[in-house]
């Protein structure tokens, strides 16, 4: 589904990812993993054209992305949810949502269908339709970015840090939900500073070092890793 080759992103002077290759195949958890600074961010930003690769070549369901403009990314069925939630603060959970719509064209009937289902899978973000974004915890902030991504109707989400900030239990929820949303049929491509949930719930798993691809396969088999315990693991 998703396909990066040799991917080389700078900001400036300083080479931040140097040629990397990767593959989603639809219906995965892929996730990249990697200490601060390793790259993964600014990986995701490539791939929905937040950030200019320098070179290398992206496609998304066989159609070339790499100089494609990002609003037409997401028109493609490719959605990110930012770090840090990034959710209209100022604006309501239903607004919120109605955003995530914005650039369907599909028609009220559709959209309404996803209010409900969105509701459904998340039914925090239905007792708080009315409440103002910015006053939500965290974790219901990072429900809502979700809600919002899958009101675009997405064929793949990229995820990026969703359990940062959050507390063991919310971090468990928020997992949960991540797979319940992979099971309904979308692909996710995963960035995840905490390497042991991630790797629990992907099929696939890619260990990015300083701007570059180290190691690569089956998640559980590189769950049980020695390198990889020792170096993101604790142990």
């Amino acid at each position: 589904m998703l396909s990066v080759k040799d991917l080389v992103v700078n900001y400036g002077a300083i080479n931040a990812i140097k040629g990397i290759s990767f593959d989603v195949n639809e219906g995965e958890i892929v996730t990249l993993i990697g200490a601060n600074g390793a790259g993964k961010t600014t990986t995701l930003h490539a791939v929905s054209r937040l950030l200019k690769p320098k070179q290398g070549e992206i496609s998304f369901c066989g159609q070339p992305i790499s100089s494609m403009e990002a609003h037409k990314i997401i028109q493609l069925g490719l959605t990110q949810v930012p770090e840090g939630r990034r959710v209209f603060s100022q604006l309501t959970v239903q607004q919120n949502l109605a955003l995530g719509a914005y650039t369907r064209k599909d028609g009220a009937d559709a959209v309404a269908a996803d209010y409900e289902m969105v509701f459904q899978r998340l039914p925090r973000l239905k007792e708080r339709r009315r409440q103002i974004a910015g006053t939500l915890s965290g974790g219901e902030q990072q429900m809502l970015a979700i809600g919002r991504a899958l009101m675009c109707k997405p064929k793949m989400l990229l995820l990026d840090e969703p359990s940062m900030g959050l507390s063991p239990l919310l971090v468990q929820e928020i997992f949960s939900i991540i797979h319940d949303v992979n099971q309904s049929g979308v692909t996710i491509l995963l960035v995840e500073q905490n390497a042991k949930m991630a790797l629990e719930i992907a099929n696939r798993a890619y260990v990015l070092e300083t701007g570059s691809i180290v190691m690569s396969g089956d998640a559980h088999e590189l769950a049980n890793n020695d390198q990889v315990r020792k170096a993101y693991l604790g142990g």
